[in-house]
């Protein structure tokens, strides 16, 4: 018999990403990894989302994240509780995550930055 492991924050990420990027493993090499707990999307070898008991986060440039900070029920990244911030990630709001065209926006501008 073969074991399937499930992955919540693997599942969780595979269908967010499925939502509001169809095709993006056509276009781009996308595979996850674990990372400290949470589960970590990357593209064409770098790492543009995780997910995990923080959430979803999204790796953005500094411009996004100064904007994105200004919103209520965003935070920034941290794997631990008393971990160090991550500072180019924030931690979307639920808000945000109900919103697929604006996900999007995000989403590509996360994998954009992640390719420089």
């Amino acid at each position: 018999m073969i074991e399937v492991k499930v992955n919540p924050y693997r599942d969780k990420l595979e269908s967010l990403l499925k939502k509001v990027r169809p095709r993006l493993s056509s276009t781009h090499n996308l595979e996850f990894k674990k990372c400290f707990g949470a589960v970590a999307g990357y593209v064409n070898g770098n790492i543009f989302i995780s997910c995990g008991k923080f959430g979803v986060a999204l790796k953005l440039p500094p411009e996004a994240l100064a904007m994105l900070f200004k919103e209520k029920g965003l935070k920034p990244l941290k794997y631990f509780p008393n971990g160090h911030v991550k500072k180019e990630y924030a931690v979307l709001s639920q808000h945000i995550l109900n919103e697929p065209a604006r996900l999007k926006k995000l989403v590509n501008k996360s994998i954009k930055f992640s390719q420089k």
